[in-house]
């Protein structure tokens, strides 16, 4: 029997041929893929407290980042790609890896995004606009100074704060993600709730996975979506909006705006049944699931020399085999990289 609920069957014309689908009929519409597994940071739902980080010469080149984003786009009908690590920011060829994509645009390519923790943004923003960055997402687990600090490997929220500012004059839409972690920082969602209602900026708080690069989670530092909403409604009426393909729920405040707050419950509540999301790692592995234990290695046999055609064929068959998720691996998941190798 299927862990995942039945899905609706395709029409006609919503996918073409060439769209990448899984065992469970799910079409593969996005890609993250991480640039680096170096970080500024060292948050601990993220990074090892003695990260071992990969040489330079293992990580994708921006040659073979560029021939792999056209095959997933123009061969396997990806249309929208996020850059990812660690911290993209620390690569200093960022904003070409950026300028080169933006001929898929014309082959299919709707949005290049960016997911950052923005202590490095505030002196690039202009350039990453220029090279055609359409959007953002900032990390943001807190405002208080020390919880901050806690959260980022003793690091200061003022840049971060400084970054998002440089991205809002620059013009390029954001939104903000705070991992809420029982014990550490649950009393800074209305805070964080409040700035955001005040700057107004979207913003989507996430339940602790168990995906942490030291093997600390456990179920009950999960602050889950409904204790999140019960926060929320103490100070503000909260009104639940129709679900789409996101992996958010989202909710509308009532603020005096068309504020909207974000949920990722993908503990308590999983989204698997419409994932539309693959990950590559920084040296090029194609990991189909947050959860998946291990990835497929796309770099080497490019290394080796295989064509467009059977990289695509090893992507496909990868794919097709990809589990159900979160569902399938409701435990810590045990496996040979942490998160700043395979990206958010």
């Amino acid at each position: 029997m299927s862990l995942l609920p039945r899905l609706p069957t395709l029409a006609p014309g919503t996918a073409p041929e060439s769209a990448i689908r899984d065992q469970f009929g799910r079409v593969k519409r996005k890609l993250r893929i991480s640039l680096t597994d170096r970080c500024n940071f060292r948050c601990p739902y993220c990074m090892p407290e003695q990260p071992e980080f990969m040489e330079r010469a293992d990580r994708l080149s921006r040659a073979e980042l560029a021939r792999v984003l056209r095959l997933f786009v123009v061969g396997l009908g990806v249309n929208r790609l996020r850059l990812t690590g660690g911290e993209p920011l620390l690569r200093r060829d960022l904003e070409s890896i950026i300028a080169d994509t933006q001929a898929l645009k014309a082959e299919g390519l709707e949005r290049v995004s960016l997911t950052t923790n923005a202590a490095l943004l505030a002196r690039r923003a202009p350039a990453l606009k220029a090279a055609g960055i359409d959007d953002l997402n900032i990390s943001l687990d807190a405002l208080t100074p020390a919880t901050f600090a806690k959260l980022s490997g003793g690091r200061d929220v003022k840049p971060v704060l400084a970054g998002i500012a440089a991205a809002h004059a620059a013009g390029i839409p954001l939104k903000l993600n705070a991992v809420i972690i029982r014990g550490i920082n649950e009393d800074e969602i209305l805070p964080l709730a409040h700035y955001a209602v005040r700057e107004n900026l979207p913003l989507r708080f996430i339940e602790f996975m168990p995906l942490d690069g030291r093997g600390e989670w456990s179920r009950d530092r999960v602050v889950p979506q409904a204790d999140i909403l019960a926060q929320l409604s103490r100070e503000f009426a909260v009104k639940a909006l129709p679900r789409g393909n996101d992996p958010a729920a989202y909710y509308q405040l009532d603020a005096g705006n068309t504020q909207q707050i974000g949920i990722i419950a993908t503990v308590t509540n999983p989204f698997c049944a419409s994932c539309d999301r693959l990950r590559i790692t920084a040296d090029g592995s194609l990991y189909p699931c947050l959860f998946s234990p291990r990835g497929t290695s796309l770099r080497d046999p490019m290394r080796a020399g295989a064509d467009d055609a059977a990289l695509a064929a090893l992507i496909r068959g990868t794919v097709w085999n990809k589990d159900a998720g979160y569902i399938a691996h409701p435990g810590y998941v045990e496996r040979p990289i942490a998160m700043n190798s395979l990206g958010g």
